[in-house]
Parts: structure tokens; sequence; C-alpha cells
């Protein structure tokens, strides 16, 4: 791949955009900010060390010195901060809300909301802040990318029990929320005309969310991952992809080949039905009012 030649074909100049992008200072989450810098973007860093964005801030600054840099602290499975992050960002130009950030093998435990953490994190929690943020986007026309995953078809949804608490396998803890929040968006976006949604998949890309085996298998399996896999840097591309292009109901960006590697394309995805489709929305929407209200009775309590 031609990653150069790839970005010179497909990008455009972003002086001017501020994209907010959450679970910036993994690898994926880097090497986009770093094509994003170089295309002259501003960028919110959203991640819950202040530590490693204040780190990445002056590595992306070393790149470019012209695009604007802000950090919010935001830990996607503590209602409070996940709160007080987007009341931050309420009132902020935001152009693109890009949500990277994603937890596959962690500890499991019930947030204070009731839902379960993995469910949080890789779902309801960014959910609630693109519904929360869709005014702000729409008063720029803007947009949003997010990160989905080949794991969605590792589970069906389940309604009477739509956060998979005691599923063990996180696989298809992961694969779950990726499921819901994949096809609560496109439902979402359905009627939605001045913001624009794009969902993209990386491929499969040796990151932090890849070292989730024991170790003894970890030391065998890393370095032919490395070779068989695409690079952060590579798979990237799939995802700057969608700043660039909107994803039509139930399509995504994703590699070419097997949805594993090569350059984006835009795929028809056959996974899920538009019956199953609906039936995530309204789960979503009622575990959205739910997680809402449990914001709203602890800042106004």
């Amino acid at each position: 791949m031609n990653i150069k030649k790839w970005l010179s074909n497909n990008c455009c100049d972003l002086g001017g955009k501020t994209v907010a992008i959450t679970g910036s200072t993994g690898g994926l989450g880097f090497e986009i900010c770093k094509i994003l810098v170089e295309h002259g973007a501003d960028l919110i860093l959203i991640n819950r060390s202040l530590e490693r964005s204040l780190k990445q801030k002056e590595l992306l600054n070393e790149i470019s010195s012209d695009s604007k840099i802000n950090i919010i602290v935001c830990d996607l499975q503590d209602e409070e901060s996940v709160y007080n992050a987007t009341e931050q960002l309420k009132k902020m130009k935001i152009d693109v809300f890009f949500h990277n950030a994603g937890a596959y093998s962690i500890e499991r435990k019930i947030c204070k909301s009731g839902f379960d953490n993995v469910y949080t994190i890789n779902f309801l929690a960014p959910y609630y802040m693109i519904n929360e943020l869709l005014p702000n986007l729409r008063e720029n026309k803007g947009r949003v990318i997010a990160v989905s995953s080949i794991a969605h078809n590792y589970s069906k949804s389940n309604p009477q029990n739509s956060d998979f608490k005691g599923v063990k396998a996180a696989s298809k803890a992961y694969g779950n929320a990726k499921r819901y929040l994949t096809f609560a968006l496109f439902e979402l976006f359905k009627t939605e005309s001045q913001v624009k949604l794009s969902i993209a998949h990386p491929g499969i890309t040796f990151t932090n969310i890849t070292a989730h085996y024991p170790k003894l298998i970890f030391a065998i399996i890393k370095n032919p991952m490395k070779i068989i896999f695409m690079k952060p840097k590579k798979a990237a591309v799939c995802l700057i992809a969608g700043l660039f292009g909107d994803t039509p109901y139930h399509t995504w960006f994703t590699p070419k080949y097997f949805n594993i590697w090569g350059y984006p394309v835009l795929k028809r995805m056959k996974t899920v039905s538009e019956k199953e489709s609906e039936e995530i929305f309204k789960t979503a929407q009622k575990n959205l009012e739910n997680y809402r209200n449990y914001t709203r009775d602890f800042f106004n309590g």
C-alpha cells in the first residue's frame, strides 16, 4: 500500500476544521491524528490520561505547529467524566466527532448507571455524546465518524440483555457493543439531513486492543501478527476515508480484502437485517434515556 499516494488522491485540506477524537493516544488514534494535523486540522483530544494527551500534543506540534490542539480528559466508563467532557464540547466549535476509543478484554464491572462497562465504553457513552452534540454539529454541517469492527458478527443482539451482563466471552461482549454502535447510528441518521455519518472499520491491526491474549500465547503470535496484519499507519487510512466520504444505510468503509487488508472500499453490510437494526435502535434509545436520567438525577440531585 502506498499510503502517501492514497492520501494525496483522496484527502483535501482541513484548514479551519476542528476534529474531536476519542481514544487519540492509542496506536490507531495517534496515526489518525498525525494525518489530520498534516492536512491542517485543529484537534480536540479526548482521552483518559492527561499525561499521555500532553505528550501526544507535543509530538503533534512537532509535525505541525499551525494546528490548534485542545485536550479534554474523559473516562468513558465514568458517567461524571462523560457528562463533564460533553458539556465542555458543547461550548466548542466542532466540525467532526470521531469516535475511535474502544476497550476489549478488560475487567468487567457494572457502571453507576447500571450498564456493563464494555457496553458503556464502546457504545452507550459515545452514543450519548453524539446525541448531545448533534445541535453543535448541525451548526457546522458536520460529520460523525464511528469506528466499527468485524467483531459485530460475533453475537446477535438480545433486547432482554442488551449490554450482555454475565456474558464472559470478551469477543461477544465487545462485538455486541460494536453491533449496537454501528446499527443504532445507522437508524439515528436515517432522518438526519445536516450531519453526515461515516462508519469505518480499520481491518485487523496490531494495537493495544489486540494485546489481550495470555502472555505466553501473545509472545508466540506477536511477531506473526505484525507481519500478517496491517500496521496502524496503514489501517488508519480506512478510518480517514470516513472523513471524506459518507456511508449510506448499512454500508461501511473497510479494507478491500476480506475486511482485513488493503485500501478502503465502500461495502454493503449484510450481517444485520433491517428488522434487527430497528430493534437495536429502539433498545438503544431506551438505554440512552436511562443513561440520561441517571446523569440528570446525579447532577441535579
